[in-house]
């Protein structure tokens, strides 16, 4: 595996972080593969590193190369600044398919809080949308009381035929960020005839990512989002029976 950050153009400190899985002849089933987009929450205010590598991780360990995107937050993060950043990662990604070994054809974006926004903008209003959505206690809402630094579009009225399959996990004591924003999209999808999956826990509040002890600090707190881990073997199977399991470039 190789590791290339790439500073990307934008209105602030933009990057995309490639973590590439080389061909092997050990692995003949993965001469070329599929690739995951993570985009972390933090309120457009900045990026969580808890939503950042350790999700790509997660994705690695399951035969995916991952990208990590840095997007415009703070005063940089005027709407669409954000959307932009994430339409020139799933650009470039695509341009350097080949080069890279990933199938152009089979990359997902998952985001979390504000970034399950930007993620969800990028599949339902980008010129560069992903062949999969994952959204982890997304906001979708223009009622997003989380995010300080602008206003930013509701997206349950942006779905469209052309939004991918999607999953949605979160948790139905979330007070951050609402469970509605999760029911309005994938209430929007079922009308528009999108397949998708959406999985509530009772509890896990806001923010929970892997619920591991790599990214919750606290003992008590991991025991509250210890349920909220499923999401992870969830997702991911989810995933390959979409991608296939074995997915090659043809």
């Amino acid at each position: 595996m190789f590791i290339e950050k790439i500073s990307m153009p934008g209105a602030g400190d933009v990057s995309l972080t490639a973590f590439i899985q080389e061909p092997s002849r050990e692995m003949p089933n993965m001469t070329c593969r599929p690739a995951v987009l993570v985009i972390p929450g933090g309120a457009y205010h900045f990026c969580s590193d808890r939503e950042a590598e350790p999700i790509a991780m997660l994705f690695l360990q399951q035969g995916y190369s991952a990208f990590v995107l840095r997007y415009s937050v703070m005063a940089a993060a005027a709407w669409p600044n954000p959307l932009r950043d994430a339409e020139n990662a799933m650009r470039l990604i695509r341009s350097r398919a080949e080069e890279w070994n990933v199938d152009p054809n089979r990359i997902a974006a998952i985001g979390f809080s504000a970034g399950g926004h930007l993620a969800a903008a990028l599949a339902t209003m980008g010129a560069e949308r992903p062949d999969a959505l994952i959204l982890g206690y997304p906001c979708i809402l223009d009622e997003m009381d989380c995010i300080k630094e602008f206003s930013a579009p509701s997206l349950d009225g942006k779905v469209d035929g052309n939004t991918p399959p999607t999953f949605i996990f979160a948790a139905s004591d979330d007070t951050c960020v609402p469970i509605r924003h999760s029911l309005r999209f994938s209430d929007a999808l079922d009308r528009a005839g999108v397949p998708f999956q959406l999985h509530i826990f009772d509890r896990g509040g806001h923010g929970f990512s892997l619920a591991t002890h790599v990214v919750v600090a606290s003992q008590k707190d991991r025991e509250k989002t210890r349920e909220d881990r499923r999401w992870m073997p969830m997702c991911t199977d989810w995933l390959n029976r979409l991608f296939g399991v074995d997915p090659l470039c043809e």
